[in-house]
């Protein structure tokens, strides 16, 4: 939307109304209105909605029951239109189908644990246009999915707020063709700002304009095929200079403020921590050091008044800062928590250092007014309490940032410069300039050298160099790169220097997409984590009761003489004795750790995962896996190289071996199959041995093209009809097969090569025999899966007898062929049925109906788009080890999330009961308040840095790479 807005959303002040009155963008709402019976009804609708001012257009229909309205979301909004339709007594309701669902993320700050998340989302999911939203505890992010023309992310900011917590915007709507500009020199006058967006509004390709004076931030969004970050800065830079306005303009990089953010965080509670022990240790060595030193204590109790000390008065002054300043954010954290009705970990602090302070506070004060009145001091018990519990949130802040370290690094792969060149009209250099790698542009050229890392995807103009690309893929040995070849951004450069033009910049390189598709999975959470939510809901009531129920046992039974006198400490009484066991449940069974089992162990894998060249994408993904018990494999392109050729040709008619190839070319020249392919290149090949210039097929006239799903291909060529593809193409068109070609057939799928046929005008005339050779881990790959005790099946098109060939070489027992895409997927649901959880291995369009219906798809990274985009799990090196790395290591981190709740809950099965006393009648030992924090804030920590443990995770199955050389003998006959 062009104009000015606040962050995330628009503003209305004075200096931004003028120029939200020049937006004039329109957006499109579908209604469903039951009751309409005829053309009036209709009529009457489009009569009262278009007089509402921001209504530009309507459209009803009455025989479909639909309304279609376009509107100016400045002048009116969805709610208004409904409501009108709504008067006239029709039943109105938004067509969710046809509405446009915008996403933003935001940074929350202030959860402690799982209550809080589930808070957050709630109060999200109470405002009005919201259809979705995520809360990672962990990552302390929250992605939201909402209507755009009923809230904004600014709403959402203020509904989270309004719960208690702090939020900050991350990213707005579709961030690939968006930049941030920070300006600097302006007084933030009207004049200012509006020429500023008319010179950005001038620029081609520009599409919006948002300003935010506040805080002095553009936001422009454009069409990377036009122009660009620094062609945008260019623009402003020189208006600057020939206009009457002077301003300065700067990139800004929001992802960048979420690192020092965090940084802030972690260094926020150190200094708390910090700040409370210079308080809380002399409050310690006061009540527990000096008083059992002899003579050097005795100046403590020397009375002021009555039976009031100097040491408790300066226990009581030094621990009043730390329980109300240093303490003050859980005073405002269980207000948020107790205003919406639930509690949390700050709930539990408040109460039990609250306690320990005021009942304190009430023993000195009646010291002091009291002569006879002798009585102990909790104030230790609240310093340290507060002390050992930011101790706990400071470990654990680091901690936390520890387990996106992989993610962290691979952000940081991409070099900050490179070399940007001019080159003039025959290619040569004009000019070279260092710039940010932010800077650049689509279709610019740009130099590597040697040592050098590659700033962006890109396609080699000039130049040979080999390439090491193990930080992103994992593959060991450096690729090499000639012209023509692709270069992913954040490899190194090995050798030589190369020219390379950007084709991926910004947010739409493979490496940026990457970091995006971990961030996702990092926020998703793993089915596990419900058990976590459901005990989080009523843990902190339970404690609060099992808290007040332990001081009402131990008081009553001190009260009736049911333990002995000698029991009760020196300096205590029943009550004392009582409130501290009821503070010790309270402190110690927080229920922090529980919400942090899971989260840290997914973003820990999900990141290691993606080191390691396995992208899984979520906690969902990585929880199924590790259930698999059926991995079904594709052929071509999975378990073999996925670059067949042809090995072997064969005449059965008149025809020459030339002519076959041209007709099987033309006809299989608009196809992408391998096989297909590998019929193109064999006849160019052959066009290119003997000297003939014209081997573009494509170029040759066909007609009635169709593809046989399963079969092969059918056209006409000319007056000639012609089919290529295997025996179930020639039955399904009724072509006989003779005899010799049959056996050709037979014995070219004994040897596991694929026969593809070429039919003309009804009659077979020659046949191609295919080889795929297969990937040289296969086998191994098939044998450590059954070692695994996980069952390897393959599923493929191609026909049975080269199916078993390829079977009966790596391994695989169970074989299923010639089956069409459908049917890959009605194979997984048969499994399923049977109660197996299945994987599914594919790379091909072919295979995305199976990889979404198996319960884990993993797609190999070099195969379609549209695979890699319905399986769960990318494996981007292309390699068959990947898939038992990422079982592997789905097996091995939802062990860790079981030890990570048995660190959680064990700590309160345990730390309760002592807690409570449960030892104390038969051994003397309890847990003091203080204790009982650092025991808190000890589990926390233990758990997350269980989670990093998973940083060590090493792969169980390693390849080493061999050059696959494919048979390329040809047993034809002469071409001509």
């Amino acid at each position: 939307m062009r104009g000015m807005a606040g962050s995330g959303g628009q503003k209305e002040n004075n200096l931004e109304t003028p120029l939200l009155q020049n937006d004039h963008t329109t957006k499109e709402v579908n209604f469903r209105v039951k009751g309409m019976k005829c053309a009036s009804c209709a009529g009457s609708i489009e009569s009262v909605v278009s007089k509402i001012e921001g209504v530009e257009s309507v459209s009803v229909s009455p025989l479909q029951g639909r309304a279609v309205v376009r509107y100016r979301p400045d002048l009116t909004n969805v709610d208004t239109i409904k409501e009108s339709i709504t008067g006239l007594k029709y039943g109105v309701d938004i067509d969710s189908s046809s509405q446009e669902i915008a996403t933003c993320r935001l940074r929350i700050k202030g959860m402690a644990c799982t209550s809080c998340s589930e808070s957050v989302e709630n109060a999200v999911r109470l405002v009005q246009g919201v259809k979705k939203a995520t809360v990672g505890l962990a990552l302390e992010e929250a992605k939201i999915h909402f209507d755009p023309s009923q809230t904004n992310p600014t709403c959402l900011i203020e509904a989270i707020e309004d719960a208690g917590f702090g939020a900050d915007l991350i990213s707005s709507g579709l961030d690939i063709n968006k930049i941030y500009l920070i300006l600097g020199g302006i007084t933030n006058s009207l004049e200012e700002y509006t020429f500023i967006e008319s010179v950005l509004e001038g620029i081609e390709g520009v599409s919006t304009v948002e300003v935010d004076p506040t805080c002095q931030r553009v936001t422009v969004c454009y069409d990377p095929d036009i122009t660009g970050p620094r062609s945008v800065i260019q623009c402003l830079q020189e208006a600057s200079k020939q206009g009457t306005i002077s301003f300065d303009v700067k990139l800004d990089t929001p992802s960048k403020r979420g690192e020092v953010e965090r940084y802030a965080e972690t260094r926020s509670y150190r200094n708390q921590f910090l700040l409370s022990c210079l308080f809380s240790i002399p409050v310690f060595i006061f009540s527990m050091v000096l008083p059992m030193a002899g003579s050097a204590g005795e100046w403590l109790e020397i009375k002021v008044k009555n039976n009031l000390t100097v040491g408790m008065i300066l226990r009581w002054g030094l621990c009043t800062p730390v329980q109300f300043i240093i303490g003050w954010r859980f005073y405002v954290g269980s207000y948020h928590a107790l205003r919406r009705g639930s509690s949390n970990m700050d709930v539990l602090v408040a109460l039990g250092t609250n306690a320990a302070y005021f009942y304190s506070v009430y023993i000195a004060l009646k010291t002091a007014m009291s002569p006879n009145f002798e009585g102990e001091d909790f104030f230790e018990t609240s310093a340290m309490l507060i002390s050992f519990i930011l101790l706990g949130k400071y470990l654990e802040s680091a901690a936390k940032g520890k387990t996106s370290d992989a993610l962290s690094k691979l952000t940081e792969l991409a070099p900050e410069t490179a070399f940007l060149l001019n080159l003039d009209s025959d290619g040569n250099v004009v000019s070279e300039a260092e710039i940010s790698t932010q800077l650049l542009q689509r279709n610019d050229v740009i130099k590597i050298v040697p040592g050098a890392k590659v700033p962006v995807d890109g396609v080699v103009l000039k130049g040979q160099s080999h390439v090491n690309e193990s930080m992103l893929t994992g593959e060991s040995r450096p690729i090499a790169k000639r012209p023509g070849d692709k270069v992913i951004g954040g490899t190194v450069n090995e050798n030589g220097c190369i020219f390379v033009k950007a084709t991926h910049v910004g947010s739409e390189t493979a490496l940026s997409q990457i970091v995006q598709l971990v961030e996702a999975a990092q926020l998703s959470r793993a089915p596990v984590q419900k058990l976590a939510d459901r005990i989080s809901r009523f843990f902190v009531p339970t404690v609060g009761v099992a808290a007040f129920l332990t001081f009402l046992g131990w008081f009553i039974a001190g009260v009736i003489h049911l333990y002995p006198k000698h029991w009760i400490p020196k300096g205590m009484d029943e009550f004392e004795l009582a409130l501290q066991f009821s503070i010790s449940v309270l402190v110690v069974a927080c229920p922090c750790a529980l919400g942090l089992a899971t989260p840290t162990a997914v973003m820990v894998a999900t990141g290691k995962g993606a080191s390691q060249g396995v992208l899984i994408k979520g906690g969902h993904a990585l929880e199924k896996a590790h259930k698999v018990k059926a991995t079904i494999f594709d052929k071509t392109g999975t378990l073999t190289v996925g670059k067949p050729s042809v090995v072997q040709t064969k005449i059965f008619s008149k025809i020459t071996l030339l002519e076959m190839c041209d007709f099987a070319a033309a006809a299989e020249a608009n196809s992408e199959h391998p096989l297909s392919r590998a019929i193109v290149d064999y006849a160019k090949a052959l066009h290119q041995q003997y000297g003939l210039s014209n081997n573009d097929f494509s170029t040759l006239e066909t007609k009635d093209f169709e593809v046989h799903t399963g079969a092969g291909v059918s056209t006409k060529i000319g007056t000639r009809s012609v089919l290529v593809g295997n025996k179930k193409l020639m039955h399904l068109f009724h072509i006989p097969i003779q005899h010799e070609i049959e056996e050709f057939v037979s014995d070219a799928e004994q040897l596991a090569r694929t026969c593809v046929l070429v039919a003309i005008d009804g009659k077979i005339c020659g046949a191609f025999a295919i080889s795929d050779p297969l990937k040289p881990e296969a086998g191994l790959v098939v044998s450590f899966l059954k070692e695994m005790g996980i069952l390897s099946i393959m599923v493929t098109g191609d026909n049975w007898a080269t199916a078993r060939a390829i079977a009966r070489e790596v391994g695989i027992e169970m074989v299923f062929a010639e089956i069409d895409p459908a049917g890959k997927a009605a194979k997984i649901k048969e499994l399923q049925k049977k109660g197996m959880s299945v994987a599914m291995v594919g790379d091909g369009i072919n295979d995305s109906p199976a990889l979404a219906a198996a319960d884990v798809g993993l797609a190999i990274g070099a195969g379609t788009d549209v695979a890699i985009e319905a399986a769960d799990i990318v494996l981007m090196r292309s390699n068959l080890g990947d898939v038992i790395t990422a079982i592997d290591l789905s097996r091995k981190t939802l062990d860790r999330i079981r030890l990570n709740y048995v660190w959680a809950l064990g700590y309160n099965i345990l730390g309760v009961p002592v807690a409570a006393g449960v030892l104390f009648p038969f051994t003397g030992v309890r847990l003091p308040p203080w204790l009982a924090g650092a025991c808190m804030a000890a589990s926390s920590v233990s758990v997350v840095c269980s989670s990093l443990l998973l940083q060590m995770y090493k792969k169980p199955f390693h390849v080493e790479e061999a050059a696959v050389v494919p048979e390329t003998s040809d047993k034809g006959q002469s071409p001509v």
